[in-house]
């Protein structure tokens, strides 16, 4: 984790956490979402994926869908590395860094049950094998992403020539259960590496530019946040917020119908005065917060009515700026490739 600055990035859950709502997922929605979150000022929207949700749009193009309607917003879809075949992975996040201009990230998932696996014709993975299949995708998508340098494309309409061959490069990685020659089949993306966000429990803070802790205590957050490596620790904090209804009455409804499972998070019922209060306290040792509203549709608003505009009054927010690529936005430099050759 890097020096502390004052302030929280936010970021947003694009589907409801409790798992009694049910609510489905359409267009209008996700740019109604998409829309109201932008404005109120989130730095990066998120959006969960499993590999068995056949009944609704994966990720990846929900996440494609809202590029072109927003302007400033992050995007991170959930991209599973045992079910997602490397080089498409890679180029997925390349398109959809082009499509936004610089504003795209992945969710790293890494699904390992049974069923999920199933879809793709693969048995159960040991832990030390998942753990390697995580770290060559990532390292395969990386290597990928600098394959083609910033300067590749020529455009010489004079001689017909559209890149130079010379800066665009084969990675010829070899992993545990696939290798991939490369180059990828899109220029560099605009960020040079698409921001990389992993849940803590994946261990590979190293190879993260966002590591998600999900703890239950803010104690346990603030240490887990102290040992990690990578250059920004966002909190996964989980919300219920009165409404009209009480918080409190809200979740014993929802979890008359179905209960939800404790999941390692923080946990927040109550009042938006009592979590601004909790993520002001969180400042002091994370670099951002992602929000797991119980409903998005009940939440979100007091989120952005309330919420968001304590901490923007509190000098704790800051809304990114049109234009600017989420690198940008959340204070990450944008790498060299690694092909790129330094001139005396």
């Amino acid at each position: 984790m890097t020096d502390r600055h004052p302030g929280l990035h936010l970021a947003l859950e694009t589907e409801d956490a409790h798992p009694a709502t049910g609510t489905p997922l359409t267009p209008k929605s996700l740019h109604e979402t998409a829309r109201a979150a932008e404005q109120a000022g989130f730095a990066l929207l998120t959006y969960a994926d499993t590999p068995t949700a056949t009944a609704r749009v994966e990720a990846g193009t929900r996440a494609a869908y809202v590029s072109t309607r927003t302007d400033r917003v992050g995007l991170a879809p959930t991209l599973h590395v045992t079910t997602t075949e490397p080089f498409h992975l890679a180029t997925q996040l390349a398109a959809l860094d082009h499509a936004s201009h610089g504003r795209a990230a992945w969710l790293v998932g890494a699904a390992s049950d049974a069923d999920s696996l199933a879809t793709v014709g693969r048995g159960p993975l040991p832990a030390d094998a998942l753990h390697r299949e995580i770290t060559d995708v990532v390292d395969t998508a990386r290597a990928l992403w600098d394959s083609w340098e910033d300067d590749a494309i020529v455009k010489d309409v004079a001689t017909g020539r559209f890149l130079d061959a010379d800066r665009v490069h084969h990675i010829d990685f070899e992993g545990a259960t696939f290798t991939v020659k490369g180059p990828l089949i899109t220029p560099r993306p605009p960020q040079g590496q698409i921001v990389v966000l992993a849940p803590d429990a994946l261990e590979i803070d190293g190879r993260a530019d966002v590591v998600l802790v999900s703890r239950p205590t803010l104690a346990e957050v603030t240490s887990r946040a102290r040992e990690s490596a990578a250059p920004l620790v966002f909190a996964e904090v989980e919300v219920v917020l009165d409404t009209d209804v009480p918080a409190v009455e809200r979740l014993a409804r929802l979890d008359g119908v179905t209960p939800w499972p404790e999941s390692g998070r923080l946990r927040h019922v109550g009042s938006a005065r009592a979590l601004a209060g909790l993520l002001t306290e969180l400042a002091g040792s994370v670099d951002g917060v992602r929000l797991h509203p119980a409903v998005l549709a009940d939440d979100l608003p007091v989120l952005t009515g309330q919420v968001l505009p304590a901490l923007a009054a509190a000098g704790l927010h800051h809304p990114p700026r049109s234009g600017d690529t989420l690198r940008t936005t959340l204070g990450l430099p944008r790498p060299a490739s690694r092909f790129a050759t330094t001139e005396a």
